[in-house]
């Protein structure tokens, strides 16, 4: 149960996060009924050397496909995947679709050829936090997209960062 003050400082905690810009990502995967994928802003890189990243989701939907799956696909959007970003973010919106420009990797993973870059990954460890699960993956393979800018999350909206 969250006291007063918790419940303060879980709300200037979100404010505070609504301040940070963040990069966007879609977290795609072969579930067993079709591709699954889920938008996040929290992908971020956890070491080198091995190559690893993490990420969190909130664990419903999606994600729950996301979560089982052996294999997955990290792919960091450019400016121009704004509506494939909204589409990823709501549940129901329109996912792998022919315009989307999706292939299917030979390990059968979904890759956006036109991100920024995707990167094809083996989770690592899954640990619970609250109502999120953060993932640690292993990358195993990294397709780099066309140059340009990025595609980040700030105060609660989209904005394009061009180079």
């Amino acid at each position: 149960m969250f006291s007063e003050i918790d419940t303060v400082v879980a709300a200037r905690f979100k404010a505070a996060f609504r301040r940070y810009p963040t990069g966007v990502a879609v977290i795609a995967a072969a579930g067993p009924h079709g591709p699954v994928g889920l938008t996040a802003s929290s992908v971020a890189s956890v070491s080198a050397d091995p190559p690893a990243l993490s990420f969190s989701v909130i664990g419903s939907g999606s994600a729950l496909a996301v979560l089982a799956a052996p294999g997955l696909t990290v792919n960091l959007l450019g400016p121009a995947q704004v509506a494939l970003a909204r589409d990823f973010a709501r549940s129901g919106g329109p996912r792998f679709t022919p315009d989307q420009g999706w292939e299917t990797l030979p390990t059968g993973e979904p890759m956006l050829p036109g991100a920024v870059a995707s990167l094809r990954c083996a989770p690592l460890h899954q640990v619970p936090v609250g109502g999120s699960t953060v993932v640690v993956a292993t990358v195993l393979e990294v397709f780099l997209g066309p140059p340009g800018g990025r595609l980040v999350h700030h105060d609660r909206r989209f904005h394009t960062h061009e180079d």
